[in-house]
Formats: structure tokens, sequence, C-alpha cells
């Protein structure tokens, strides 16, 4: 109940979601230990989760919960564990993606964007259409394709605009989720999903 506490009860309340840190293998492969920390809901030993995101989807069994060195049946928000997984799924895992409730998230190439460039002074440059960014949500970071809107032309340091992205891979999204974003290996600014595909 103290875990709750610092965190909004939106967290609280949503589907379980924990993005995907570390992987480390174990029992001769027979189970697999995903670390991260716990951004929605929570999670019990005995749930089945969803990979969702770049790579190999589908789902597996939750069979223990390592927090610390000691095993818990429940994680929370804001707590940080280990999450032993059981299940043809497990091994196809990857950083990058999140785990999930089952159906509570799905991973899309495009979507809609509020963006804000960086100053001059702290590294923005202009992006055009067409310009290659890498993007940075959860743990992931994956390469895109930025598209302005149109009648601009090109978008300046300091600059804010609502853009499309098409992203090289599909990636676990969800409106009103931040992201920043690099151009030319530099860090380039940020910026806010706002409308995903309907399907």
């Amino acid at each position: 109940m103290g875990e709750s506490l610092h965190h909004p009860l939106s967290a609280v309340d949503k589907p379980f979601l924990m993005p995907v840190s570390d992987i480390f293998p174990l029992r001769q492969g027979r189970a697999v230990m995903f670390t991260g920390t716990v951004e929605h809901g929570h999670v019990h030993a005995g749930d089945t989760v969803e990979f969702v995101g770049p790579g190999s989807g589908g789902c597996a069994l939750v069979t223990e919960i390592d927090a610390g060195g000691t095993p818990v049946d429940e994680a929370a928000v804001g707590m940080n564990v280990g999450l032993v997984l059981r299940g043809g799924e497990a091994g196809g895992g990857e950083q990058g993606q999140v785990l999930a409730a089952p159906g509570s998230i799905r991973a899309h190439a495009h979507f809609t964007a509020e963006i804000e460039l960086l100053p001059e002074d702290e590294g923005g440059r202009d992006i055009v259409t067409g310009s290659r960014l890498i993007f940075y949500t959860y743990t992931a970071a994956l390469r895109g394709t930025v598209t302005l809107p149109q009648g601009l032309d090109t978008l300046g340091p300091h600059g804010r605009a609502t853009v499309t992205v098409a992203l090289d891979k599909p990636l676990a999204l969800e409106e009103g989720r931040p992201f920043a974003f690099r151009h030319h290996g530099r860090a380039a600014g940020s910026g806010l999903v706002t409308r995903l595909p309907e399907r």
C-alpha cells in the first residue's frame, strides 16, 4: 500500500506494464528472468504476461518474482523486479519490449506526435520531412522517419509541430506516451504521442 502512495492512482489502476531492461537465461534455458521497473498496475506469480514491441510476440507464465534477491508474490508500480517466465515465447523476448497484461497495449510502427526541438545552444538543429531520428521510450531505441505537416518545409531549433512518424519496427505505444529523440547522434528534442492508428 505504501508503494502506491508515491504514484498517481491512474498508474496503479492501469493494466500491468513493465519495460524490459535486462534478460538472464536460467536453468539451462528452461526459464528466463526479465528485469525492469513496473510502470503500470501489478503482477502476481502465476499470471500470464504478453511480450509487446520489437521482436517476437506471444505470452508466457510468470513463475517467480524476485525483488532484490527476495522472492515476492506480487510486483506493483515503482518496484524494480525480476520476473522469471516459463513458456515457449520467453526465449524470444528482448530489451526494448514491454511485458504487459495480455491485450492491454499494442505495438505500432506509425503514430502522430507533438514534438519540440531543443534550442540551438543545447543541440537543437533543423529537421525536414524525411529526417531520420532515433526515438527513445520505455527501454527501446528505434530509428524512424519524420514527416512535417503540409506547408512546413523546415522545423528549426526550439520549434514545435505536430508530425507523423514511421518507425522501422513496431513499438509498444499508447496515447500520451512521452519520448525523446536524437538527430545525427545528438539529443535533439522530445515529444508526446497524440494519436495512434485505429485497428
